[in-house]
């Protein structure tokens, strides 16, 4: 009887201070008691607990109570760590063990189920590409619903929301090539080869946007080549006898055509958009993105040293530099909208989504490819600008008090808050920060925007984080937040972010799926759909989902290293691509980056980031629970 009197005590005394803990401050873990209401806790209340021992104020890490009145120009945290002997720290450990309803949740994945994820993001792909080859092509798109295919707009010209990205150019099929191979069929990536070496002619009346165009189908014919020519690529025998190096030419004949866009510019900014029969329309505007301008340099360099011909890489880097020497003298950041002719900032927003996010993944990916040092140096410097600027809450990741990080839209020139809204594409940074090696603050944007996604199924386009509401309702099928999925699972190889895709996956299925294929989400709180799927699903979304779950994937086991473009398309990290068969011409060092002082060592570009998690914290949580609790709180999920 004496142990039954034990138990029983030990369970009041539980029971006892998770009421204390609730009563006072919202703080009980998650027991109910058997009564119908969640005993949640409330981070808020425990930082206002602190202060007031404190006995006085303290600059607040809060999002929301950092919007108005004041100047940001103070470093992006002002919270103190938690120290080992801390009460907050012994009060965090009551969410931590096999009790914690997020360990049971995310700290395991069987292999069976990663099987049937696999092969669940096979047929996801298959349903979708060849309900397009049977019901679309030659067209660009399928239209998912109506089962029919879809071209230009040639109706309505200023339909830019479709012809600047469709050109009549099969677009789906050349977007999808290397995802065949990356789930390994050979026979129908050389078929599907084949067909855009007979069909494929960009001599149209097709007037596109310079950037969709680079790394939709330029990028992909790239691709595609490259692992039909390389010998040392990790898909097998993939050539055949009487390739003679079409797609190259192809592509070669694509950046041709886009060129007229870097002509008659005052800086050197291109146009944002070609006619590829006849060049820049006579009523183009002047106004470019920055993002549009300046994600070139990737598919346009590795084009010149694949030929030899170096125009393709220099108008693209004059545009990069050109962009970096009109950022702000006062915080370091670009604005997303500039005049190409006068050089003028027309939109001063400075963020990490729409207009300017491959910016800053290009700048990266750049020197990783072609080892020139003025690229690291320029993504350095912005990203210290990103980092002072744009990044609220918390210091750290994983401890201390206050809001989880966030990066926010500032105005370019003074540093101050613009809006209250982040966008999907901003879901891909996390994947950036990976290849920086900066997996810590990787780890906790990736949670927020996974939090944003469990909530509606989706990601909204837009999200307003002060109002825990979208602010745009549509979900066209992104990749950005599986992309970062995936490549943080390969830094971490943490279980956490297999069951972050399942969840995706069974969302699509569930939410997106239609009698031909996968549809846009027109409104992600009713799932209303529009008839529309952009090539982007194939040649990302569904790429990244298979290869999240396919740990045996040639890319995965190939002692070669590879790098995706912004579009998902596979290239090698080849020492070809290191090599110029030029030097370069007096032109193109204007407005170079000064070299670095002799202490502000470059690191290797060659080196991969994906160990740097120590292998004790492979298998906890990414992100310790009381924070994903906190995430998810904060996002509306309770």
């Amino acid at each position: 009887m004496q142990w039954r009197s034990i138990v029983v005590g030990l369970v009041v005394l539980r029971l006892s201070v998770s009421w204390v803990l609730w009563l006072a401050f919202g703080l009980g873990p998650d027991v109910s008691s058997g009564f119908n209401f969640h005993l949640g806790f409330n981070l808020h209340k425990l930082d206002l607990l602190f202060r007031e021992e404190k006995g006085g104020d303290s600059i607040t890490s809060s999002w929301s109570q950092r919007i108005h009145g004041h100047k940001y120009e103070e470093t992006a945290s002002t919270c103190a760590k938690i120290g080992e002997d801390s009460p907050r720290r012994s009060y965090m450990n009551l969410f931590d063990g096999n009790r914690d309803e997020y360990v049971r949740r995310y700290s395991s994945f069987p292999d069976s189920l990663r099987a049937k994820m696999k092969d669940m993001a096979k047929e996801m792909f298959y349903f979708g590409y060849e309900n397009y080859m049977t019901y679309a092509f030659p067209e660009d798109e399928l239209n998912p619903i109506d089962c029919e295919g879809r071209g230009p707009d040639v109706l309505n010209p200023s339909n830019i929301n479709i012809n600047d990205v469709l050109g009549n150019y099969s677009l789906t099929l050349i977007d999808t090539l290397d995802t065949l191979l990356v789930l390994g069929n050979v026979t129908e990536f050389q078929r599907a080869v084949r067909l855009v070496i007979d069909t494929v002619s960009f001599d149209k009346d097709s007037t596109v946007q310079v950037f969709e165009a680079n790394i939709r189908i330029l990028g992909s014919l790239i691709s595609a080549h490259i692992l039909l020519t390389d010998p040392k690529h990790p898909f097998g025998e993939v050539g055949f006898k009487d390739y003679d190096n079409e797609l190259l030419h192809l592509a070669h004949d694509l950046a041709v055509r886009l060129l007229p866009a870097f002509e008659n510019t005052s800086t050197g900014i291109p146009y944002p958009r070609v006619n590829l029969k006849t060049g820049v329309p006579q009523d183009s505007v002047n106004e470019t993105c920055t993002a549009g301008a300046g994600s070139l340099l990737v598919e346009f360099g590795i084009l010149s040293r694949l030929i030899g011909d170096s125009t393709f890489e220099w108008v693209a880097r004059r545009a990069v530099r050109a962009l970096w020497n009109l950022r702000s003298n006062e915080t370091g950041l670009l604005g997303n909208v500039i005049n190409i002719q006068t050089g003028q900032w027309v939109g001063k927003q400075s963020g990490l989504g729409a207009g300017m996010d491959s910016f800053y993944e290009y700048l990266l990916k750049s020197y990783i490819l072609f080892g020139e040092k003025e690229d690291y140096r320029m993504f350095k410097a912005a990203y210290e600008s990103i980092q002072n600027h744009l990044r609220r809450g918390r210091e750290s990741c994983n401890e201390g008090e206050g809001d989880p990080p966030l990066y926010v839209n500032v105005n370019m020139f003074s540093g101050e808050i613009m809006n209250t809204w982040i966008d999907s594409l901003q879901a891909f940074f996390p994947g950036l920060q990976v290849l920086n090696g900066d997996i810590d603050d990787a780890i906790c944007l990736h949670a927020f925007y996974y939090a944003i996604w469990k909530r509606f199924g989706a990601l909204p386009e837009r999200y307003n984080w002060q109002l825990k509401a979208p602010d745009v309702l549509f979900y066209p099928l992104r990749p950005e937040l599986v992309e970062s999925t995936y490549l943080l699972y390969q830094a971490t190889k943490n279980p956490f972010y297999l069951h972050v895709g399942m969840d995706i996956l069974q969302s699509l299925e569930k939410n997106a799926k239609v009698r031909c294929g996968y549809a846009t989400l027109h409104h992600v709180v009713e799932k209303s759909k529009e008839d529309r799927m952009e090539s982007f699903f194939l040649s990302e979304t569904c790429k990244y989902l298979y290869l999240l779950f396919d740990e045996n994937n040639p890319l995965h086991q190939s002692d070669n290293k590879y790098i995706f473009t912004t579009e998902g398309h596979v290239v090698p990290i080849d020492k070809r691509f290191r090599e110029k068969q030029w030097n370069d011409l007096s032109p193109c060092d204007e407005g170079m980056l000064a070299e670095p002082e002799p202490n502000n060592q470059l690191p290797p570009s060659n080196i991969s980031n994906c160990n740097r998690i120590p292998e004790e914290r492979r298998y906890a949580l990414p992100l310790k629970s009381v924070y994903m609790r906190q995430i998810d709180h904060m996002v509306g999920l309770f």
